[in-house]
């Protein structure tokens, strides 16, 4: 007997109507201006919709590294639904172990203790929580840095449109200048001893931006030297976006905490994790009820970050994202080249499959937006940057899949030239 699930209905008018009545009139809105498109399955770097149509997926805000449904991680989590999805939180549970191995075999030394949640502001909030344990209970991150929107999150996700509705937020909370370690040791010296400071080796959602060389080992200097804890926020840069394992190899920091996020899920269930040094997780080791979630570290999203983490290393698909990225940045530059110096373009950056594309103002960036959607590709804004039109692509697309997306930037930035001349 088939267990198949039926179809979901997948007119777009209808579900651009249940989305008003029923998820936000906002999101409904912005669905009807990307054309109603409702999308219904996806492989590989590849979204399908529901009228026939596929897209090529540079966007995924970072998840997809694996592309779509890896069939590694769906048959991993596959089996565990039919195992044990969920435990009972009173016996010990072997795949969320199996899990935090998997994932500290790959870590920075020294950090071997794991706190899993479902989502990479989660990890923020444990990271905040367990600094405040330690008595670090004054925050330091750095402008346009994003870190998650729930409330603790919040106040160190330096951007007053988001917070300021929310208003007041954790307090002694201080943003410093991305790569102004200068301003920093500043911020350090005024709470030597008690601060807790939480950066991203290059900001993804702050609009690809690449610190100075130097800065990130700087940063971790000076945080030893006025006692401070290190917070590195990997959930978007981990897990081989950047080329490397983790942004602070280029570097060799070893911060207090890491956090982990999107790739973990191996593009399939939601699962992050917040992962420390012994001395530091010591308060959550000691009393576990200390700080717990009710879904966290359940059996069926830790069976996808085993997948995930096992398909990136396994596949080498951590190389491939660095060869692919240089790939793709000397595309994307060549394909802008053009438009500098006047046109739409003010600067293409990016390290392995985190591409920034600077606009001279934010309407180009809704326009690309909108022009490569009608060319069948994928890709996101920046929450931080508005001028900011950022690519992640995944680690799977092959040469072809290269092509179409220059191809596709190519045609969709000589279109939006020639209208906002």
């Amino acid at each position: 007997m088939s267990t198949a699930l039926p179809a979901p209905r997948t007119h777009g008018a209808e579900t651009v109507e249940l989305y008003r009545r029923h998820l936000g009139s906002g999101r409904a809105v912005l669905g009807a201006v990307l054309g109603g498109m409702v999308e219904v399955d996806s492989e590989g770097p590849w979204v399908h919709t529901h009228d026939g149509r596929r897209f090529l997926d540079f966007g995924g805000y970072g998840v997809f590294i694996l592309g779509h449904r890896h069939p590694s991680v769906v048959a991993a989590v596959h089996e565990q639904l039919h195992r044990h999805p969920l435990a009972t939180r009173v016996f010990l549970e072997p795949v969320a172990a199996r899990a935090a191995q998997v994932l500290t075999a790959r870590t920075p030394p020294g950090l071997d203790l794991v706190h899993f949640v479902n989502s990479g502001t989660e990890a923020t909030e444990a990271a905040l929580k367990l600094a405040r344990a330690h008595g670090r209970n004054a925050l330091i991150s750095m402008e346009s840095g994003y870190h998650g929107k729930t409330l603790g999150a919040l106040s160190v996700t330096a951007n007053r449109l988001y917070q300021d509705p929310f208003a007041p937020l954790l307090p002694d909370t201080a943003h410093v200048p991305y790569g102004d370690a200068g301003a920093l040791a500043t911020a350090l010296a005024e709470r030597r001893g008690r601060a807790c400071v939480i950066l991203e080796p290059v900001q993804g959602e702050g609009g690809v931006r690449i610190p100075p060389p130097g800065y990130l080992a700087e940063v971790s200097r000076l945080c030893r030297r006025y006692g401070a804890l290190l917070v590195a926020d990997e959930v978007q840069t981990g897990l081989g976006r950047l080329g490397t394992w983790w942004g602070v190899d280029a570097e060799r920091v070893v911060p207090d905490m890491m956090l982990v996020g999107k790739g973990l899920s191996g593009g399939v269930v939601p699962v992050a994790a917040m992962v420390a040094t012994e001395e530091v997780y010591h308060p959550f080791s000691r009393d576990p009820y200390l700080h717990t979630s009710t879904f966290a570290a359940s059996p069926l999203a830790c069976a996808a970050a085993v997948a995930a983490v096992e398909a990136l290393d396994g596949e080498d698909h951590v190389t491939r994202a660095a060869a692919l990225g240089e790939t793709l940045l000397t595309g994307v530059r060549a394909v802008c080249a053009p438009y500098l110096n006047g046109g739409p373009v003010r600067e293409v950056r990016g390290r392995g499959l985190l591409i920034g594309v600077e606009c001279a103002q934010e309407q180009a960036v809704g326009e690309l937006v909108l022009e490569l959607i009608g060319r069948g590709v994928l890709v996101n804004h920046s929450l931080n940057a508005g001028r900011v039109l950022r690519l992640t692509p995944p680690a799977v697309i092959r040469e072809a899949e290269v092509q179409f997306f220059l191809a596709a930037l190519a045609q969709a930035l000589r279109t939006v030239s020639a209208r906002l001349r």
